[in-house]
């Protein structure tokens, strides 16, 4: 990953990761995404799974931005990542959508 930070190390972002690998279920989730992050972080990530999944869908932008409330260039970010990036949203996806 390429989240370099002089004041975060590689030890304390790989805590993170296994942080969130023992995730066991909602409620767990739930709890460490409300501890760790603002109600505005929590809702920002929602939304952008939400893009992701009506691009994946092929809806039109201006539908995507009128339903999610997202900004354009939010949806433009979440669709370079879609196709661009390392394959998280297509991973998650379809994991939630049980394919």
């Amino acid at each position: 990953m390429n989240i370099k930070n002089k004041r975060i190390s590689d030890e304390t972002l790989k805590m993170l990761y296994k942080a969130i690998v023992s995730i066991e279920n909602e409620e767990e989730c739930e709890a460490i995404l409300e501890d760790l992050c603002t109600v505005t972080e929590i809702q920002a990530m929602a939304q952008r799974l939400e893009v992701a999944k009506m691009l994946r869908e092929s809806k039109p932008y201006t539908e995507i931005v009128d339903t999610t409330r997202a900004s354009s260039t939010t949806v433009s970010r979440v669709s370079r990542c879609l196709n661009y990036g390392n394959g998280g949203y297509h991973m998650i996806l379809n994991r939630i959508e049980g394919k």
